[in-house]
C-alpha cells in the first residue's frame, strides 16, 4: 500500500485553484514542451528573466520550503542558508518525487503556488523588476501568467537577494 503513489495535480488543478481564490493569474496552453526556463521564454517570445522557477529545497533533509527564482537567476545555496543560519552543505535541492509529494506538480511544471502542501517561500528580488512574470502552469505544456504584485500577494513570500 505504501508504493501507491498519489495523483499529480494538473493545470485542470491550478485552474480550478485560481478561480476559488480569485487569482488575477491566466493559464496559457503552448505547443511545445517547456520543461526548462530556456523552452518557456522560446515558447512564449520573452525574456529568461521574465520566466519563473519554482524550485523546492530541503534544509537538513527535513524542513521544506519554495524559492522563486527570476528565470536567469543562479539560485545561491548560500544566500538560503544564510537566512535559515545553517551551512550550505545543510541546504539542497529536493528530488522530483518529494517535489511531486509536496507540491503535487511535476517538476518543469512546478506553479508558483496550489501546492498541496503549504510551505514558507522566499521571492527572489530579481523578480520585481517586471510588472507580468510567466512561471509553470502545472505540466511542461502550460504556463502560468501573473502579475508580480499578484504573485507576491498570494504566496506571501519573503523578498531575498540572491546576489
Amino acid at each position: 500500500m505504501d508504493d501507491i503513489q498519489p495523483r499529480l495535480l494538473t493545470p485542470d488543478d491550478l485552474e480550478l485553484f485560481i478561480a476559488e481564490h480569485g487569482i488575477d493569474a491566466q493559464i496559457v496552453p503552448v505547443e511545445v514542451e517547456t520543461p526548462t526556463v530556456p523552452a518557456a521564454a522560446a515558447a512564449l517570445g520573452v525574456q529568461t528573466a521574465q520566466i519563473i522557477k519554482t524550485l523546492l529545497f530541503l534544509i537538513r533533509d527535513l524542513n521544506p520550503f519554495v524559492m522563486i527564482a527570476s528565470g536567469d537567476t543562479i539560485v545561491d545555496r548560500r544566500a538560503l542558508a544564510d537566512r535559515y543560519g545553517v551551512g550550505k552543505k545543510q541546504v539542497r535541492l529536493a528530488d522530483p518525487q518529494t517535489v511531486a509529494r509536496i507540491t503535487g506538480y511535476p517538476v518543469g511544471g512546478v506553479p508558483p503556488f496550489g501546492h498541496i502542501v503549504p510551505v514558507p517561500v522566499f521571492l527572489d528580488e530579481r523578480i520585481r523588476l517586471w510588472d507580468v512574470v510567466y512561471g509553470g502552469g502545472g505540466d511542461d505544456h502550460t504556463l502560468l501568467r501573473v502579475p508580480t504584485t499578484e504573485l507576491a500577494r498570494i504566496t506571501q513570500g519573503e523578498w531575498i537577494d540572491l546576489r
